[in-house]
């Protein structure tokens, strides 16, 4: 195995043993329906069936900004009155909707029946309704079924229900295969195609083979065995790493691909696994990481020095500050994060500062409270939270928006930091 290549000395462990501040309270947070918007746009012969209210097809049409040429693979069956009301049989309503659907849409190859707060708060067992139209509509489609239910989560976490949805039926390693009886990299997590084939050209320059999961097409998903070695592209996929390890899978632990020393620490994991030697990795890697610092230098100018505070929302929150901290000079006022999975983030909380006010779940009355009080330069909070803090005079950036973005890699690190840089600017023009 090739020998670590430095990224950048420590002599702390940063907030490696931190104790968060623990909070359980209102929160302010999109439900996992959201997920969708950039699912749908991945997987490209998918369709995502929503069991709910009107309300949810009016988030998510409002989410998603649909375009008016194209024609979205996404859609709500409405649980109405006569469905509360015991005077239609639900099942027999659903299996009416689906077989309308995949008539009108031929295209379809994978179907989810993804549930809600309004089917989850009635019992629709859509799982067995999920099975149920497996049997009828397999080979042709594959139906499959998970919760994007906002009562005990946050908005992320509904694509980490699909994605463990999916790990059951991904194919067994054949060892027939000559390629499947030596290990295999899997980056998983769902990455916007530019982002993807940048990646994927900087592993195949390692002379590394990679699979991406959820890949673009249904029919195309990744065997998965254990020669199966994966990277995490999200932080906020702990089903589905799990289920990926039931299966047999090893995770490779790293920070997260958020500006150049994320990146580079991540890809870097792979390097170690897949025996890459320094001198290679360096050469592969060199000159986008010059094009990348010669981009961020315009951002940092706004943003050294600058205090930033995170509510909670998306889990990106303590890779975003470990980014914003040591790659753009931002203070850290408080990182707030829905969930702290321990494991998936060691290697990000040991770069962080020691002593960072590191908060997790929420109180927002509370949470509230410290922000106007810290009075920091920059808030990431949710949609809900922005317009009243504006008000007060505080500078926000929308969570959801850095979800939807393409951040990821060497190449975006720049409009990574610019989606905290032009608030700045705005703020500055109305000023004067």
């Amino acid at each position: 195995m090739s020998p670590v290549i430095p990224i950048r000395a420590e002599t702390s462990i940063g907030c490696t043993d931190v104790t968060p501040l623990v909070q359980r309270g209102q929160r302010e947070v999109f439900c996992g329906l959201t997920g969708i918007i950039w699912l749908h746009r991945k997987i490209q012969d998918a369709f995502f069936l929503v069991v709910g209210s009107r309300t949810c097809a009016h988030l998510i049409q409002s989410a998603a900004g649909v375009m008016i040429f194209a024609e979205p693979r996404f859609g709500t069956a409405i649980i109405d009155e006569r469905d509360l009301a015991g005077l239609a049989d639900v099942h027999d309503e659903l299996d009416r909707v689906v077989h309308q659907l995949l008539n009108r849409r031929p295209d379809i190859r994978m179907l989810f029946l993804v549930g809600s707060c309004p089917s989850e708060v009635i019992k629709l067992d859509l799982l067995r309704a999920a099975q149920r139209l497996n049997q009828i509509h397999h080979p042709a489609v594959r139906v499959l079924n998970y919760s994007g239910s906002g009562i005990e989560t946050t908005f992320t976490q509904g694509e980490d229900a699909c994605l463990a949805a999916l790990v059951p039926g991904l194919p067994s390693m054949n060892p027939q295969v000559p390629s499947q009886t030596k290990p295999q990299l899997m980056v998983v997590g769902t990455l916007a195609d530019v982002v993807e084939d940048q990646l994927r050209n900087l592993l195949e320059q390692m002379n590394i083979t990679v699979n991406f999961f959820p890949p673009r097409n249904s029919q195309k998903m990744p065997a998965v065995g254990a020669n199966t070695k994966f990277l995490l592209a999200q932080p906020f996929l702990a089903d589905t790493a799990r289920a990926l390890q039931d299966r047999g899978a090893t995770h490779l632990p790293a920070t997260f691909p958020l500006g150049i020393e994320g990146t580079t620490a991540w890809l870097q994991a792979a390097a170690q696994e897949f025996g890459v030697s320094p001198l290679l990795f360096e050469k592969v890697t060199a000159a986008p990481k010059q094009r990348a610092e010669k981009a961020l230098a315009v951002h940092r100018q706004m943003l050294d020095g600058k205090r930033i505070f995170f509510f909670p929302d998306s889990q990106l929150e303590i890779p975003l500050a470990r980014f914003l901290n040591r790659e753009m000079n931002m203070d850290l006022v408080e990182v707030g994060t829905p969930y702290l999975h321990r494991q998936h983030m060691a290697a990000e909380l040991a770069l962080l500062p020691t002593g960072t006010r590191i908060s997790e779940g929420q109180d927002v009355d509370l949470q509230l409270d410290r922000c106007v009080e810290d009075k920091p330069d920059v808030v990431v909070c949710g949609l809900g939270l922005a317009n009243p803090l504006e008000a007060q005079g505080m500078t926000t950036k929308w969570a959801i928006e850095l979800v939807f973005t393409p951040i990821q890699g060497y190449e975006q690190a720049a409009d990574l930091a610019g989606l905290f840089s032009r608030p700045l600017r705005r703020r500055e023009k109305l000023a004067a």
